[in-house]
């Protein structure tokens, strides 16, 4: 067994080069992270990252799965939020089933969504945790958008130089 990837023992520069980028890349992220409670959106983010740096050339790089499984699961965390801690007449917050199903139909929805629209990117089923984690809000949304637009850019400029790192 051995500890280092051969890859990484015959070409260690792109692993070098591509992680230094995602490092770059996710500095600039949490410049413009104001709570900590979203944490669990920049986790998915920091998800999406090591993806596009470390597996350009993968279906899950690809901007419509990168984008648009962002937005599926902003969508079921804004469908969670809006039905079920908006929607109840019952403060979610003090149940903790209540809010473990919440989280678990948010997570179910996104799978499901994803699935159906070819949207596939597993990090972002966390983001419709983290929109229900942080609250939901307009500057929430926009910051996960933004930021998912942002690696999509960075991956179709650099694409042909990035190397899938396994």
């Amino acid at each position: 067994m051995e500890l280092l990837d051969p890859f990484f023992k015959k070409n260690p520069k792109p692993f070098v080069i591509q992680s230094l980028l995602a490092l770059a890349t996710f500095f600039v992220v949490l410049l413009f992270v104001e709570k900590v409670t979203q944490v669990v959106i920049v986790a998915a983010l920091g998800a999406s990252t090591f993806i596009v740096f470390s597996m350009p050339h993968t279906m899950t790089a690809a901007p419509r799965r990168l984008i648009g499984g962002h937005v599926v699961g902003l969508v079921s965390g804004s469908i969670c939020h809006f039905l079920c801690i908006d929607g109840l007449s019952v403060n979610i917050t003090e149940s903790t089933a209540l809010l473990a199903l919440t989280f678990a139909v948010a997570i179910a929805l996104a799978m499901f969504l994803m699935a159906v629209t070819n949207t596939e990117h597993p990090p972002a089923a966390a983001t419709s945790i983290g929109l229900l984690m942080a609250g939901w809000s307009w500057a929430a949304i926009l910051f996960v958008l933004l930021f998912a637009g942002l690696l999509a850019v960075i991956h179709h400029v650099l694409r042909r130089y990035l190397v899938n790192l396994f």
